[in-house]
């Protein structure tokens, strides 16, 4: 026995591939707002006004970073023009995926020798660290520095 597509069943599976088409979409369009802010700074019209004068008061110093995260350690090293290791007055970091601010953290950093390490439970792949120090004199360092886990594209 053979069955008979009509007119009506081509409307039906029509509407339903269009209706699963645009749920999936606004799911995904969802999922996307939710989940990345897309802000970096409260007011950027206020922050580009105090940009070039931070960038060189940020160069001044001299300072490199640089971070890593191995065997569930993140760790932190700042050194200044010669090499040696920089302790700031006041340092903040907060480690997050470059686009789900759901996975960020702000951990508890500890000195080790010249550097600074925390304990971290990272997924796979790439991160960002955002540093925020305050040097001796009271000059703000803000960098984002960029690491991976367990073998990304380094």
């Amino acid at each position: 026995m053979t069955r008979q597509i009509t007119g009506r069943t081509v409307f039906t599976i029509t509407v339903s591939a269009f209706a699963v088409i645009v749920g999936v979409n606004f799911y995904m369009a969802y999922s996307a707002v939710s989940t990345f802010p897309g802000l970096e700074v409260k007011n950027s019209y206020v922050a580009s006004q105090q940009f070039n004068d931070q960038a060189k008061a940020q160069q001044a110093l001299g300072w490199t970073l640089h971070a890593a995260n191995t065997n569930g350690k993140f760790e932190l090293t700042i050194r200044d023009v010669d090499g040696n290791p920089v302790y700031p007055k006041d340092l903040k970091v907060r480690i997050g995926r470059p686009t789900i601010a759901k996975d960020d953290q702000e951990p508890e950093l500890y000195v080790v020798g010249d550097r600074y390490v925390a304990d971290t439970d990272l997924y796979d792949g790439k991160w960002y660290a955002y540093v925020e120090a305050l040097s001796r004199d009271d000059v703000a360092l803000i960098q984002r520095l960029e690491f991976y886990v367990n073998g990304g594209n380094e």
